[in-house]
């Protein structure tokens, strides 16, 4: 390594020192309590965002205790019938999630993978969510542990994290932070999109931070602009990883800002930086800037090369800057007291995520959406290859704020465009690139915080001293090997605390004997829309994607013909719902519905029963209680509560049929009430 760039890391990392100093900054920005006077998102006065590098949540936080991770009760199924977790290579070997087995992974130079349009799109498979590696390599199934990476797990445990947060498209940086600060990536085609890819040529559409400009809010990006920057503007790919911004400031691909000169806001703002060929502190102008009061209400921060997280940089690296960004943050309690920050990732590189991610159809025959969804998929052209722009795969999101603290997990779904729509909540400055579908079916973050909380409590922290690198040099890429006999990873015993969602969903299922069909009707309930993902079991035509924004339902049918007269579908949804309808063919029987009761937290289920006959049908819930048998007469209506005070509002309950194998019903889900609950007592542990 160059001497320049060995002084440069010790002077950013601080050696021992530093590291050391780690969970101090996680415990002080966790103790010091809110300020405000209304108990509402307009107490923030201060939003400041950390985007960092292409980790997959799984890759990260799938181990986590609490959170939709490797023991999610309820993966979806491939088209091999196992579930998600058992992706194959192209000869058909089984690569299950693995902890390489390798000293001080957080501070590994791990391979970096695909993570471009066309090799996502091949891991998505239109939906059936099964060739990750073919399309990214056996490394794609690796992930970390708390024991890896405890500085993120802390900040987890001390904060909220959101486990329904996506990346907002199917490829690589650039767009995807296209998203995160303009609400799209030109999908219209105007400006010079629509942008796929890393490309950086230039565009001209209207970026967020100048509509702030235009409505009087002030905001700033901070980074260390080094000598990066070039006498003809040129901001593109720093060869020195210890300053510069890696090309993550990607408003200085668009023309306004490439054609500023200084004393236009879109040049000044923009481009507030440190000296870091002068040896001044990474972290100066922004602690002076909270020191003196004088933080915008909108801030962004981006981090050099080397402590992005990307991949091929150790993960811990990035720790150390995060930790260091809150150390700035929280110089000036008074000011912390009022901030909310948002540490996301702009993709998930190549790394294996197992919640298939909304994304709207590609005609009538996959799905159906009460909102327009022509903005979000792509028609393909002559580089690439047509399909929906997102969502992405799932990325970590840790809400650190005074109203965000006590290890909570938020399930709603996400994307990069939530962070803009919660600067429109507290500002009021809108973003029209935001499509109608995103808009349905993804949340603003505010769910994420209690704006009436009043106290702070600092978190017991595990040590960070062994942060320290064995060297200063930059490594070749560790490339992991997965066992030659995979098992599925367990995550950490215990519940997390939840965030109140808005969800109230349901589906109703029909037979109708005459036609041979059986339709199904979705909704997300009156406050909150939602995407449903369809999978058949034994078809080979899905699976399919619906979207029901609040409010309303959508509907569809499928002919039993084309299932041996058998119909076998699972619906997926937010926040581990889940419906399984098995019927035989245009045999004429009973069938159940189910809604939540928001006011007592209970499963309210009406059976009835068209059949001929009798019907008597047992229902079980694996998380309470006894099985209970129920007889429908023919042409009855019968109503049953259950009771879930016992298992935390959670549900999963199988209705079979005496006599009838191939009737089967089953439930699952979480009975949202509006205040905090604790996490799926389903999720495997053991």
């Amino acid at each position: 390594m160059p001497d320049l760039n060995r002084r440069r890391f010790l002077q950013l990392s601080g050696a021992t020192v530093a590291f050391t100093a780690l969970s101090q900054s996680v415990a002080r920005a966790a103790a010091i309590a809110p300020q405000g006077t209304t108990g509402t998102i307009q107490d923030v006065q201060h939003i400041v965002v950390l985007m960092q590098e292409n980790r997959s949540f799984d890759h990260y936080f799938g181990s986590m205790k609490g959170v939709r991770g490797f023991g999610d009760p309820r993966p979806v199924t491939l088209p091999s019938g196992k579930s998600v977790w058992h992706q194959t290579t192209s000869g058909n070997k089984e690569v299950l999630p693995f902890r390489p087995q390798v000293d001080n992974l957080g501070l590994q130079f791990v391979q970096d993978l695909n993570h471009d349009w066309a090799g996502t799109h091949q891991a998505f498979d239109n939906g059936k969510y099964d060739k990750w590696v073919p399309a990214k390599s056996p490394t794609t199934m690796a992930y970390l542990t708390r024991q890896d990476i405890p500085f993120h797990y802390a900040l987890a445990d001390a904060f909220t994290v959101c486990d329904a947060y996506h990346c907002s498209l199917m490829s690589s940086t650039d767009p995807n932070r296209y998203y995160l600060w303009t609400g799209y990536t030109g999908n219209d085609g105007t400006g010079g999109g629509p942008v796929l890819g890393n490309q950086e040529a230039g565009y001209s559409w209207t970026t967020y931070p100048e509509r702030l400009q235009q409505a009087g809010v002030p905001w700033k990006v901070y980074q260390d602009i080094g000598d990066g920057l070039d006498a003809a503007g040129s901001w593109g790919w720093i060869s020195d990883a210890y300053r510069g911004t890696y090309g993550d400031n990607s408003l200085l691909y668009f023309d306004n800002y490439r054609n500023a000169q200084p004393g236009d806001p879109l040049y000044d703002k923009a481009r507030t930086g440190t000296n870091a060929a002068a040896g001044d502190g990474l972290f100066d102008q922004l602690t002076a800037d909270v020191k003196a009061g004088t933080l915008p209400q909108v801030s962004w921060i981006v981090a050099p090369e080397a402590y992005t997280e990307h991949p091929n940089w150790p993960a811990n690296y990035g720790a150390w800057y995060i930790s260091q960004a809150l150390d700035a943050l929280t110089s000036n309690s008074d000011v912390w007291a009022r901030t909310a920050l948002f540490i996301t990732y702009d993709e998930n590189d190549g790394f294996f995520d197992h919640v298939v991610p909304p994304f709207p159809p590609s005609g009538a025959a996959q799905g159906l959406s009460t909102v327009p969804t022509s903005a979000d998929y792509f028609a393909g052209n002559a580089s690439y290859g047509a399909g929906p722009y997102g969502l992405g795969p799932r990325v970590p999101m840790l809400v650190v704020s005074p109203w965000s603290t006590g290890g909570y997990t938020c399930s709603e779904t996400f994307d990069h465009t939530s962070v803009i729509r919660f600067m429109e909540q507290r500002f009021g400055v809108q973003e029209p690139h935001i499509s109608p579908w995103r808009r349905a079916i993804c949340g603003d973050l505010t769910s994420a915080f209690d704006f009436t909380a009043t106290d702070a409590t600092a978190p017991a922290l595990p040590s960070t001293t062994a942060y320290l690198p064995p060297d200063h040099n930059r490594h070749a890429d560790y490339v992991p090997t997965p066992p030659a006999t995979g098992s599925l990873p367990k995550q950490e015993p215990g519940a997390r605390p939840t965030r109140p969602l808005r969800y109230a969903p349901y589906v109703d299922g029909s037979a109708n004997t005459s036609a041979g069909t059986f339709k199904l009707t979705f909704s997300a309930g009156a406050t909150a829309g939602a995407q449903f993902l369809v999978v058949g079991a034994n078809r080979t035509d899905g699976p399919w994607t619906y979207t029901a924004e609040a409010g309303k339902t959508v509907a569809d049918t499928w002919n039993t013909a084309y299932s041996k007269n058998v119909t076998d579908l699972t619906v997926h949804g937010p926040n581990g719902f889940l419906r399984r309808f098995r019927h035989p063919g245009r045999t004429a029987g009973p069938e159940v519905t189910a809604r939540h009761n928001t006011t007592t937290g209970n499963l309210d289920l009406t059976l009835t029963n068209a059949g001929s006959t009798s019907a008597v049908l047992t229902i079980s819930n694996a998380y309470s209680g006894s099985p209970l048998t129920v007889t429908v007469a023919k042409g009855a209506t019968v109503t049953r509560t259950l009771d879930l005070g016992g298992c935390r509002n959670w549900y999963d309950v199988s209705v079979t049929m005496t006599g009838q194998a191939d009737f089967v019903r089953r439930l699952a889900g979480h009975v949202e009430t509006g205040t905090p609950g604790l996490s799926d007592p389903g999720i495997i542990t053991t």
